[in-house]
Formats: C-alpha cells, structure tokens, sequence
C-alpha cells in the first residue's frame, strides 16, 4: 500500500470523506454516518488529490453524470468483491431487492449475506449500494442515512438535480 491521501467535500447528502492512494479511490464515508472514523494520522490530506472524483460527484449531484470513472480499490472478501461488482451492473435510476442481487451473483440464498456485503461496501454513491431495496420495495440500510438513500434514488429517479 503506497501513500494514502484523504479530503473532504460537501455535497447534497452531507460532508463526505474520500480516501485513495495513487492506484484509485479507497473510501468514501459519510462523515455524519455510521462509518465517520477520523483520518489515521500518516495520512495526507491533500484535496487537488482528488478533483477528477469531486468532478465526479459534483456532476452526479447536477444530474449532469450517470456513470462514474473512477479508478477504484475495494478490499473485501471475495464474496464482498462479487457483491460490490454487481452494484455496479445496476442501471442508474433503477433498483432491485436484495434477492435479486443473490440471484445475480448466483447464490439466490445469499440474502443475508448479500444485505451485509451491500452494508460493507467501502465506496457508496459511487458503487451504488443505495439502489438495493426491500422485496416490498421499502428502503432499507444505508450507512449515509435513508433520507441520504432517498434522496439519490429520487435524483436518479426524477432527474433532478440536488445541487
């Protein structure tokens, strides 16, 4: 693992923090969430680091980006890994329960552990994790808040913009 870098940007569903190194983007968290954990001290902060990703989600915010360009370094289990790919085949503005993704993923009783690897996923927004719903189409989890997850679905739903 090289240098990490990290920087805060504001954006419609609250400060977020991104952290990567030089091969792609590591995290991002919510800093109100459930995953506000302060930089670890060795870490740099430098936010010229990441004006291609703040772009990015300015863009998306705008309404003016479906699909990001990021290089990414997501660390998981291998499961976790086949999870978090899938998100990534989810078409924007679109949604699908958690059954759906086991069955994608080719372990249709994986529920759990699918709603799990979806809860761990390192990179939200941009993996979006926050287009997996309940079988009854309730919005459940989501380490940015529901109104966060809310929110990004209407954006992509309504093509609206949040900025």
């Amino acid at each position: 693992m090289g240098r990490i870098y990290y920087a805060t940007m504001e954006s419609p569903v609250g400060t977020l923090r991104l952290v990567g190194e030089e091969t792609g983007l590591r995290t991002v968290w919510f800093v109100r969430g459930r995953k506000n954990e302060a930089p670890a001290a060795e870490w740099r902060e430098d936010a010229a680091f990441f004006v291609d990703v703040m772009r990015q989600l300015r863009e998306y915010f705008a309404g003016a980006l479906r699909e990001f360009d990021i290089p990414l370094l997501m660390e998981g289990t291998e499961f976790q890994k086949r999870v978090w790919k899938m998100l990534q085949t989810i078409p924007y503005g679109e949604t699908i329960s958690y059954g759906e993704l086991a069955k994608k993923i080719g372990d249709p009783k994986a529920v759990r552990a699918v709603g799990a690897a979806n809860g761990q996923n390192p990179i939200p927004i941009i993996v979006p994790c926050h287009r997996v719903i309940g079988s009854d189409g309730s919005l459940t989890g989501f380490g940015g808040g529901i109104e966060n997850k809310k929110k990004l679905l209407e954006l992509e739903s309504a093509q609206r913009r949040l900025l």
